[in-house]
């Protein structure tokens, strides 16, 4: 049996933009979760592509970081992506890697989310790479900086002294898990914002299996936007049971 699901809806968008890989490379597996920026075909299939690609570096790389440097560093190095515009396709990423006696590394470019669920405890992992992290809300400006302008992702060429000159934070940020077992999410914007904007707790929805509790909190995500909204994001997620 699989120790991973994923679920993902299109939501009101016209393409599924998000993409999920899972990769295997002597022993060491890799999970991934790109948000694709932009609602075009051509931002679809690279994600997939990229998704795909960056699974299979970080578990050849046995890293986390070493596998998103890796693939970020070599986006970055198009043509097509030099310049002040910046051309080219860009996502969100989140990628965590398992490997046999060493702690998960996590690590993410954009602001998709990894949470690590232990006995019935949620920790998130991640800090958002976007306005709002730089702008928190205050009593002056509740809303603080946009959430939805990211300051950091995955073909982007902006170097983390780029990106820490211009926001105060890396381009790629890291965490490592130590505990013996728990549950790993992996979630876009479009399904963890709706349930923290209504107060809902993720925990509450992590249970069952794998695949039924990835299906819960998409489902509920989208149904949680739908009220307020007519036009949802994409939602997915990358639910896993670990043993480290």
């Amino acid at each position: 049996m699989r120790n991973y699901a994923t679920h993902q809806k299109t939501g009101g968008r016209d393409n599924q933009c998000d993409a999920t890989a899972v990769a295997t490379v002597n022993g060491v597996r890799a999970y991934v979760l790109l948000d694709g920026i932009g609602d075009k075909p051509y931002v679809r299939d690279w994600t997939r592509a990229a998704a795909r690609r960056l699974a299979r570096t970080a578990a050849r790389l046995h890293d986390a970081e070493a596998g998103l440097r890796h693939e970020r560093a070599r986006y970055a190095a198009e043509p097509d992506r030099q310049g002040p515009w910046g051309l080219g396709p860009k996502a969100c990423a989140a990628v965590a890697v398992e490997a046999p006696g060493l702690p998960l590394t996590v690590a993410w470019s954009g602001d998709v989310r990894a949470y690590w669920l232990m006995n019935g405890t949620l920790r998130r992992l991640t800090q958002d790479h976007n306005l709002r992290r730089v702008f928190p809300p205050t009593d002056l400006f509740p809303e603080g900086g946009n959430r939805h302008t990211v300051t950091s992702c995955l073909g982007a060429v902006d170097t983390d002294q780029d990106v820490m000159n211009a926001v105060g934070h890396k381009a790629v940020e890291t965490a490592t898990v130590h505990d013996a077992r728990g549950r790993l999410l992996l979630a876009c914007d479009g399904a963890y914002e709706p349930h923290e904007d209504a107060g809902h707790q993720l925990s509450d929805l992590l249970y069952g299996t794998p695949a039924e509790a990835a299906r819960r909190v998409v489902n509920d995500a989208l149904a949680t936007a739908r009220t307020v909204t007519e036009r949802p994001d994409n939602a997915t997620t990358l639910v896993a049971d670990l043993y480290l």
